[in-house]
């Protein structure tokens, strides 16, 4: 089953993750079917400018069908030597792969709920490090835990909702990028770059999970197995629909 929608939004291209799939997008004919690119500059963070922003690209590209939120980033965090702890790079952290979310997740749902019955969707890259957490990166991984609920939370709302917009998560494993090099996590010394899988391993196993007929959660490598997403977290999340069953069933 090929990707189905034709014009996607990627934030968070300029590198890693996000420009390898940027760049299969267009190797695979979007944007109107055809292989071509627009780019904007915006800095997610400046949280009241993201209303603007979403209109802007809507004014442009009312054609617009996909958000695909990609942006992140990853600190060290040792609580073992608590007087090194940069609470203002905590901040930065949540507000960049969380806060930002919800916002961005306001500004742009009703233009995709809009274009109803036309199937529209927003795409979340979260984290394996949702599901288990690693000790170097510790606030990372809760960013991450708390995009993931929020994610479960806001896709059972549209089902319930019957809505047109789809909402999909994408699970990597640690990845060869950017972000957790020399210049990022200075801990990590030259080794940083080479954690994790190849890029191009990552983005065809993302593309083909992100291209099948069941895509609303894509864990990709070991996420599916040693980091728990089929098996336990399986087991977690029907918990979680059998509570939201009861919960129905009590308000009638």
């Amino acid at each position: 089953m090929p990707f189905e929608y034709k014009k996607v939004l990627v934030l968070g291209a300029t590198s890693g993750i996000g420009w390898a799939l940027a760049s299969k997008l267009v190797e695979n004919g979007h944007s109107n079917g055809k292989a071509s690119v627009d780019t904007a500059v915006f800095d997610i963070t400046k949280l009241k400018e993201i209303p603007g922003f979403a209109k802007d690209m809507f004014t442009k590209h009312p054609d617009l069908d996909c958000i695909f939120l990609n942006s992140g980033m990853q600190r060290h965090l040792d609580w073992t030597k608590p007087d090194e702890v940069d609470l203002e790079a905590v901040d930065l952290e949540v507000l960049t792969n969380y806060t930002s979310f919800l916002h961005l997740t306001k500004a742009f749902l009703p233009y995709l709920q809009k274009q109803a019955p036309k199937p529209t969707s927003m795409i979340y890259t979260t984290s394996g490090l949702a599901l288990v957490p690693i000790l170097y990166c510790p606030n990372y991984c809760s960013t991450k835990a708390a995009l993931h609920h929020q994610i479960l939370a806001l896709r059972q709302q549209m089902k319930d909702a019957d809505s047109n917009v789809k909402i999909i998560e994408l699970f990597p494993p640690a990845v060869q990028t950017e972000l957790h090099d020399a210049k990022h996590q200075p801990q990590m010394g030259d080794r940083g770059k080479d954690i994790g899988m190849p890029l191009n391993e990552f983005t065809d196993e993302a593309w083909a999970g992100l291209s099948a007929e069941d895509n609303e959660q894509v864990p990709v490598q070991m996420v599916k197995t040693m980091m728990g997403f089929n098996g336990w977290e399986q087991e977690r999340q029907k918990t979680a629909q059998k509570m939201w069953a009861s919960m129905k069933q009590q308000q009638h």
